[in-house]
């Protein structure tokens, strides 16, 4: 089981073990991780589980696509780093990966 490790903005820090079988907006609920509100369920519409993902973990993720890339276009406090939590599916690749989580979700 995958080990995830969030980061609140205010430096707070939470690990949890993941199920490969889900996302880390999924993961995020299930342990209820403050910050990643998720209004949509997991559609890719809202833009509400944005986060940033520690740069070494960049590289494993896959690529982005379109609509994640327009949702990010329209959050707040985005940069090289952001992803959407929907988006990221949890695999073992991913044990140990840092996700930083906003000081808001707009």
């Amino acid at each position: 089981m995958p080990k995830i490790i969030f980061i609140e903005y205010n430096g707070t820090r939470r690990e949890v073990d993941a199920d490969e079988s889900g996302t880390l907006m999924e993961v995020a609920a299930a342990n209820m991780i403050p910050g990643i509100d998720a209004d949509c369920g997991g559609a890719c519409a809202c833009g509400t589980c944005h986060v940033h993902i520690d740069e070494p973990y960049l590289s494993k993720l896959d690529a982005m696509a379109d609509g994640e890339r327009q949702m990010l276009d329209v959050a707040t406090a985005c940069d090289a780093t952001s992803r959407l939590a929907c988006q990221v599916r949890v695999s073992a690749a991913l044990d140990g990966i840092v996700v930083r989580t906003p000081i808001g979700q707009h």
